[in-house]
């Protein structure tokens, strides 16, 4: 722990964060010449296992394209040994699969130790327990994964990257403007459509399992399981399209056996997923009226004009069916280098947005939980504070910085209108055809990607899959799912390869929320048993029984408090704390504001009894067994669980002496 008073004028200088050399092996792919490969096993500890003998690789693939292009891998063995592989990506567009490894189903989360350093403890309930994963930094330049190394600057008050480095700006903190090494920050220098991005990453497959044949799955019966959250509700159905795609070409010999590999998929898993906004986007001003929880978010005549906005003339869905004309006839492979096909589909977009699903921000409430006032914290972001330390930065071997977000891509994506291009509904009723498992699992507190029109999808899936899934899937009813002997995590309704699951009490990340019934909702969709019970079925004569509709209700809870991480100021802070901040006022204990230096003991104590994660709600169980599945025998009495709120020391806003920083940044 560094202990030091900020000086009372400002040194116009940034603080300095430039990642350590290290030392990778690097190789030329096997499969691929085109490829490389630079890899290391990071030291024991930079991501705590379970077992100490869990193998565990980070890296890059180098792949082939117009500008030079790096992938960042993490990959972890499961607690025992398997030939399964699951991969996973979070979305945004933009967004770094470090949040799902760190704060949602990795194998470890981050903690302060009681000495005030950061460090990582197994999760108990990290996927790992079933799988081997690997989590993907995509598309190029965002989280780990990066172009050209560039040293620039980040203002963390405004999120901004700058290249060069910047001087620091008058009556700003030092210690919000960060110099560093970042990508080369050009939009031009990443994907700017989801099909641009899948095919960049079938070529960084291509190489990790080229230079690790031992976790290449070697058939469909144990193929390669693909999870994705949020904006992977289109990566998913189109990174999957295009693996069975490209499998074609190499059988019918348009795409050479020689330097390439099948990628076959067994099941593909969708988290919250936002698929296509002609289908969920009405049901946005629906959820704000009438969700399960009784809350109504906005008044009525707003939630009136959002959905009549949606089916006015000239309104959402027509420019959305615009655009996907305009794709078709004009930009086919949806390259997005058609400038009058990207305006019809950002026009598209940006209507969409600003008619239909913004008016819920008249609510002051979390677009991920509608249980959560803004700003909303949760989860915790001191993980990117331990990734920017100097010790995991050579720990995994990288060049670069860490940035959770990348603007960049955002702005790619959005000038491309990326996010009303494809209807991505029959692609996953291709998948389900072949023999692909399809589950969709969605928290119930979501707004953003919320579970109105998650069930949508998962109807029009089955419309479009066969006669027999048109009928027998929404005649199958809503069953318990039972994920231990204590509560019921949610209900699911499954016919054959397809299920769609509704996850009580979680926001719009599950498994930082529930955490178990997460995890044991994947392994089902991964090993093919019955998302209600983990019992092996037939699928070809499988449904749930129940009710025809989820209609279980509750009230919400107690909105928490927010932690304000100098590392996240534009989420998490409120204004308050951010005139504390730039009045240098109050104390910072590892990146996270408080409004005294008293207060730093207590945070200390409660940071040593508990992870840094979280200001949410969670439920926490313990169990000796860190292995293996849930089968259920019986039906649990309690259908719900109860909440369990951590605390953090909470933070009142009176601005107080001059501030104390105890700041974990790399200096270097």
């Amino acid at each position: 722990m560094y202990l030091f008073p900020l000086l009372s004028f400002v040194i116009p200088i940034a603080v300095a964060q430039y990642p350590p050399v290290s030392n990778l092996t690097t190789i030329t792919s096997p499969v691929d010449g085109n490829i490389t490969i630079s890899y290391k096993s990071p030291p024991t500890g930079t991501c705590q296992t379970v077992f100490s003998n869990q193998q565990q690789y980070t890296g890059w693939v180098n792949v082939p394209g117009n500008f030079s292009s790096n992938i960042f891998f993490w990959f972890i063995a499961g607690r025992d040994p398997t030939d399964k592989l699951t991969i996973w990506l979070n979305g945004g567009p933009g967004s770094s699969s470090m949040i799902g490894l760190f704060t949602e189903n990795g194998p470890c989360e981050v903690v302060q130790t009681a000495q005030g350093k950061f460090a990582t403890k197994a999760r108990e309930w990290g996927w790992d327990r079933g799988s081997n994963m690997l989590y993907i930094d995509q598309p190029n330049q965002v989280g780990f994964s990066y172009d050209t190394p560039t040293n620039g600057s980040l203002d963390l008050l405004t999120s901004n990257l700058y290249a060069p480095p910047q001087v620091l700006p008058n009556s700003q903190p030092s210690f919000t403007f960060l110099n560093g090494t970042f990508s080369s920050l050009k939009a031009s220098n990443t994907a700017n459509t989801t099909e641009v991005a899948a095919m960049a990453i079938w070529h960084m497959l291509q190489g990790f399992l080229g230079a690790f044949p031992q976790y290449r799955p070697n058939s469909t019966a144990v193929g390669v399981h693909l999870f994705a959250e949020s904006y992977g509700g289109k990566y998913g159905p189109a990174f999957a399209s295009l693996w069975a795609e490209q499998n074609k070409r190499r059988s019918n010999g348009t795409l050479s056996k020689n330097g390439t590999l099948d990628i076959n998929l067994a099941s593909l898993g969708i988290v919250n997923g936002c698929v296509d906004d002609l289908i969920q986007a009405p049901y946005y001003p629906a959820f704000a009226m009438n969700n399960t929880f009784g809350y109504a978010a906005i008044n009525p005549v707003r939630a009136q004009l959002a959905a009549a906005s949606f089916t006015a003339s000239g309104g959402c869905r027509d420019l959305i069916k615009s655009c996907r004309t305009a794709v078709a006839n004009q930009d086919p492979e949806n390259d997005g280098d058609v400038d009058a096909v990207s305006t019809a589909c950002s026009t598209a977009y940006k209507s969409c947005t600003s008619n239909v699903m913004q008016p819920y921000s008249d609510a002051g409430r979390s677009y991920y939980d509608i249980s959560h006032t803004l700003p909303d914290s949760f989860p915790s972001s001191s993980y990117i504070d331990y990734l920017n330390t100097a010790s995991f930065l050579a720990a995994i071997g990288s060049p670069v910085n860490y940035t959770e977000t990348n603007y960049q891509v955002v702005s790619a994506f959005t000038s491309t209108g990326d996010y009303e291009r494809q209807a991505l509904v029959p692609n996953l009723a291709a998948l389900l055809r072949s023999g692909v498992r399809i589950g969709l699992m969605y928290g119930d507190r979501d707004y953003i990607c919320n579970w109105f029109g998650g069930e949508a999808i998962s109807l029009a899936v089955a419309a479009q899959t066969s006669a027999s899934y048109a009928s027998l899937f929404p005649a199958a009813g809503y069953a318990p799912i039972i994920t231990n002997t204590s509560y019921i995590g949610g209900v699911v309704r499954q016919y054959g390869n397809l299920s769609f699951s509704r996850i009580y009490d979680a926001g719009h990340t599950v498994p930082a929320y529930q955490p178990e019934t997460a995890f044991e909702v994947f392994a089902r969709i991964m090993s093919g048993t019955s998302i209600s019970t983990g019992e092996i079925i037939n699928p070809s004569l499988y449904n749930t029984t129940g009710p025809a509709n989820a209609t279980h209700t509750t009230s919400l809870p107690p909105s928490p408090s927010n932690t304000c991480y100098i590392r996240n100021i534009g989420s998490t802070c409120n204004e308050n704390q951010k005139a504390m901040i730039l009045a240098q006022k109050g104390a910072i204990v590892n990146g996270i504001l408080y409004s005294a230096s008293s207060d730093i003991s207590s945070a200390m104590s409660s940071s040593s009894a508990n992870p840094d994660d979280s200001t949410g709600t969670m439920t926490v169980t313990t169990t000796q067994v860190l292995t293996g599945l849930f089968t259920a025998t019986a039906t649990p009495s309690p259908t719900k669980k109860s909440d369990a709120i951590s605390s953090l020391p909470s933070l009142n806003t009176t601005l107080l002496g001059t501030l104390i920083s105890i700041i974990a940044l790399s200096l270097v």
